[in-house]
């Protein structure tokens, strides 16, 4: 709690200068923008998710089994690697349109073409690697309804394109609103898209108030207003999903049975899943491993493998911590049943709400201020300066990726406590084995899937995580995220291909946990 602490009590201390010329100038731009952008990619992932899930669960067609883990993948590719990959391919000097200008003998100024660095621009980046969000949720909510509920309908005159908007599509909503709100959320807390495409949103407003205008106060208010928006996002998901509720009143649940299509509607069906598939990870990898292999040369160097090192070394450090602290406060929730132990542990896991900006600033603020401290203190004890003993080291980026990954460690260990049944504890204590010795030789073994896949898990969002890097690293501290970032806003896109297909490459770890979820369900 203590990022959203400090960047709401940053307001007892309000920068009127700042604020005034903040108003002035670009703060209905970081709201407008944010709000078109989160909306947005709402829409477009709903749409792309929710027709995907659809025809994968309730139709046979040409390819559905291999399209039906094909979609999430690009879940793999960063929005700021999508971002900078289709800006290569589609800008005035990319590949698309020199062949537009060489097959039609066309000129600058001869012809429209979209600007991919935009606003809408943006929206469909990142359309097209969040909409996994909804696919994932809203197939397990289409598979989960029941075949008697279609036949029902059936009798009544309900068929076809009236059964989707009249019945499969309301019982599917809460996980599609689900889904739909975690990709806002993402969009919210983007930075490496919105600021290469050159969109004002509060991430860029955050970055620039605290590195341009030096202004930390103003920078940690501004964090605010955006943990606000994704409290309001957090709120409007709730209500909706508590608003209505479905219930399968039935004691037997029978199975959708996929409905057969003809060879003219197999083939559209296939190629309406191939495409989010194709646009979201075919096409950016592609380009990405054409553009490293051509200049291997060049970047595959001590540099790279220093960034590599640099990278894999925090990401496993951070993973090892986080799963370190999910297993604690799983056991907590198993082993202490008070309300305010629920209450702590539920209050432990909100980081993941909270946009990357968000935890660097309320994270680095108190860090920075104990530094202060501390070094006075010593200076003036004993004549000895620490200087920047935790703000300017690696335990601030740990201590940050702790807040922010905690969720997604505590789900795996929740889930494999929740199959260690009670009785199992009790059986093994009768047999003389005490509290730890459980711990160790029956609860360890039994975990050591869910514990892998939340150190994996953990271990991926690290490597691609870049606003909580960027603010927080160290001095001469750099990441393969942060590379290509830099590389990116240098125009130098070529170059930073290396690094984001690294990044992309390991991405598949938790898209192969993902995909064996699927096939075992």
């Amino acid at each position: 709690m203590l990022p959203m602490l400090v960047v709401f009590y940053s307001w007892t201390n309000p920068q009127v200068e700042a604020w005034k010329h903040l108003t002035e100038t670009v703060l209905s731009d970081y709201v407008i923008h944010s709000l078109i952008l989160a909306a947005g990619v709402g829409i477009g992932v709903s749409a792309i998710g929710t027709g995907s899930a659809w025809l994968i669960s309730q139709f046979d067609f040409y390819g559905r089994k291999t399209l039906q883990w094909l979609l999430v993948l690009p879940m793999a590719v960063p929005a700021y690697i999508i971002a900078y990959t289709y800006t290569g391919m589609l800008d005035f000097a990319g590949p698309v349109q020199s062949a537009i200008r060489e097959s039609f003998d066309l000129s600058y100024g001869d012809y429209w073409f979209p600007e991919v660095r935009s606003l809408p621009g943006a929206i469909v980046m990142m359309s097209l690697v969040l909409y996994p969000y909804v696919y994932m949720l809203a197939l397990n909510a289409f598979r989960e309804q029941s075949q008697s509920l279609y036949e029902s309908s059936k009798t009544l005159g309900i068929s076809g394109r009236r059964y989707f908007f009249r019945v499969a599509l309301p019982l599917a909503r809460p996980a599609i609103v689900t889904g739909a709100s975690l990709a806002m959320m993402e969009s919210l807390a983007d930075y490496g898209t919105v600021q290469y495409f050159g969109v004002n949103t509060f991430t860029t407003g955050i970055f620039r108030t605290w590195f341009g205008m030096g202004n930390q106060q103003a920078a940690a208010q501004l964090a605010s207003l955006l943990c606000t928006f994704v409290f309001v996002l957090i709120l409007l998901e709730r209500f909706s999903r508590h608003k209505r509720r479905y219930f399968n009143t039935g004691t037997q649940q029978r199975v959708v049975q996929r409905r057969a299509m003809s060879p003219k509607f197999q083939w559209i069906a296939a190629v309406l899943c191939f495409l989010p598939f194709l646009f979201g990870f075919v096409a950016p990898s592609l380009q990405l491993l054409y553009w490293s292999i051509s200049h291997w040369q060049q970047n595959f160097d001590d540099q790279f493998l220093t960034l590599a090192f640099n990278s894999f070394m925090l990401a496993a450090i951070a993973a090892l911590v986080v799963t370190f602290i999910a297993v604690f406060v799983s056991y907590a929730k198993r082993l202490v049943v008070r309300k305010d132990v629920q209450i702590a542990t539920q209050l432990a896991s909100m980081g993941y709400a909270i946009p990357g900006a968000v935890v660097a600033v309320g994270a680095m603020l108190p860090l920075i201020w104990f530094d202060t401290q501390f070094d006075s203190f010593m200076q003036n004890l004993f004549g000895i300066s620490t200087g920047l003993l935790l703000s300017g080291s690696l335990f601030a980026l740990v201590f940050a990726y702790s807040i922010r990954f905690l969720v997604v460690a505590v789900q795996n260990t929740d889930d494999g406590l929740s199959r260690i049944k009670p009785s199992m504890d009790a059986s093994a204590r009768t047999m003389g084995l005490s509290p730890k010795q459980v711990g160790i030789r029956i609860h360890l073994p039994l975990l050591r899937g869910s514990l892998l896949s939340a150190f994996i898990l953990v271990f991926v969002d690290v490597l691609k995580e870049l606003p909580a890097t960027l603010i927080m690293r160290p001095f001469n501290f750099n990441t393969l995220a942060v590379r290509a970032h830099e590389l990116a806003s240098d125009e130098r896109l070529v170059d930073a291909a290396l690094p984001a297909m690294a990044i992309v490459i390991v991405g598949l770890l938790p898209i192969y946990l993902l995909t064996k979820k699927m096939d075992e369900s």
